[in-house]
């Protein structure tokens, strides 16, 4: 069970990580998110 929920969270993170590494820095400064934020915000998605 927890190998299958850290499986899921990692899939969760890097799905995160490149639906908003697609965006232009125009649309991701529209939602207040520097590029360098990208992956603490995908943590946060996580949790």
């Amino acid at each position: 069970m927890n190998f299958t929920r850290s499986f899921n969270n990692w899939r969760k993170y890097r799905q995160t990580c490149n639906e908003l590494g697609r965006m232009s820095d125009r649309e991701l400064n529209d939602l207040g998110i520097g590029r360098a934020d990208i992956p603490y915000v995908a943590r946060q998605a996580v949790k």
